[in-house]
């Protein structure tokens, strides 16, 4: 705790809209941990920032906290597609994403991502960035859709590689974790990450992991 504030204390303050967001996520939903928070989303942004893609796109909304760090980060004209299976969730976000800055570069879609991203990309073009932070037993499955959506030279990011740490709990488990489906598709999906020569990988060690993900030209 005392290093994270050390780390929060050295790094931009988030902006007022994501503090009001993060309180209210903690007072109104389930598994508000889920949200990515200060210091994630200041990586975030400034990744977008670096990256300085036309077309993003999140796999998992939540509460929209990632979303605004993305937008925030976009040049102008760009644009981040969202998308959130759960329709509980629309009137949170569209309560937090109105209003905001940033607003207008965001389009959320309440949907299934398997479903609609392949439509999005072909009819709108391809995408130079991807965040993925939806079903952690889908993210093999994620991953296998976003390479032929995204351009060469694309960014995927990835959220929770780690899962506190119970990825190294497959290997204990010969590839499996008798416990934590998550897990085991969460290591299958590092996996096949680092099997794939298409493309440059690191894992961060923030929060509960981040794999960044860049296809080579």
């Amino acid at each position: 705790m005392e290093l994270e504030e050390y780390l929060l204390s050295h790094t931009d303050p988030e902006p007022d809209y994501l503090k009001r967001l993060y309180r209210d996520a903690n007072l109104q939903l389930l598994y508000p941990r889920m949200v990515s928070g200060h210091l994630q989303g200041r990586l975030l942004k400034m990744l977008t920032t670096m990256i300085a893609p036309r077309r993003a796109v999140e796999l998992g909304t939540f509460a929209g906290y990632s979303a605004l760090c993305i937008a925030e980060g976009l040049p102008e004209g760009a644009t981040l597609d969202t998308i959130e299976i759960f329709d509980e969730l629309q009137p949170f976000l569209e309560n937090h994403l109105a209003g905001t800055p940033f607003s207008d570069r965001i389009r959320l879609h309440i949907a299934d991502a398997m479903a609609i991203l392949p439509q999005l990309a072909v009819r709108e073009g391809r995408f130079d960035m991807a965040f993925i932070d939806a079903d952690k037993r889908l993210y093999p499955a994620y991953y296998e859709m976003l390479i032929p959506c995204m351009n060469p030279g694309g960014w995927i990011i990835a959220d929770n590689t780690l899962w506190d740490g119970k990825v190294l709990d497959t290997l204990k488990d010969h590839g499996t974790s008798r416990h934590n489906r998550q897990a085991t598709e969460i290591a299958r999906f590092n996996d096949m990450v680092a099997a794939d020569k298409r493309v440059e990988k690191l894992i961060l060690p923030l929060r509960d992991g981040l794999t960044i993900v860049h296809l080579k030209q």
